[in-house]
């Protein structure tokens, strides 16, 4: 069980940072976003170089975590609460972005749905799996 969810962890954010890069890498090189998506912003900067930092945060913790370079504990902890700030931080994203939505239908966003909501689905499964698994556990 601990291994299973150490790997899916390490998969689920390798995922989310190669998605939040690869977005991040369009709007560093080419001033736009990717998937003729509007931009946001937070704090001046775009949302998915935030996203980028959660996700490569979780990913570096995780690949420790799988390493056995940190303890099992601190990579639950710290992948839930980071997992729990990139639920607030996309969510925020999303809410706006629904008026968009019913306003315009899925066919405005290449994927179906925003960016964000991707990440929004992703923050929440590493959240629910990292909390499910602190119940089975304790600190050491």
């Amino acid at each position: 069980m601990k291994n299973t969810y150490l790997s899916a962890s390490f998969y689920l954010t390798l995922a989310g940072t190669l998605f939040a890069g690869y977005m991040s890498g369009v709007k560093l090189f080419t001033d736009t976003c990717a998937f003729n998506e509007t931009c946001p912003y937070f704090m001046g900067y775009p949302a998915c170089w935030v996203g980028l930092a959660l996700f490569l945060t979780m990913f570096i913790v995780a690949s420790f975590g799988l390493a056995k370079k940190i303890t099992d504990f601190t990579v639950k902890r710290t992948l839930s609460f980071v997992s729990l700030l990139g639920i607030i931080f996309s969510g925020r994203y999303v809410v706006e972005e629904l008026a968009l939505l019913i306003k315009q239908g899925y066919a405005h966003y290449q994927l179906g749905l925003s960016t964000c909501t991707y990440g929004l689905i992703f923050y929440l499964i590493i959240f629910v799996i990292s909390i499910n698994w602190c119940k089975k556990c304790s600190a050491k």
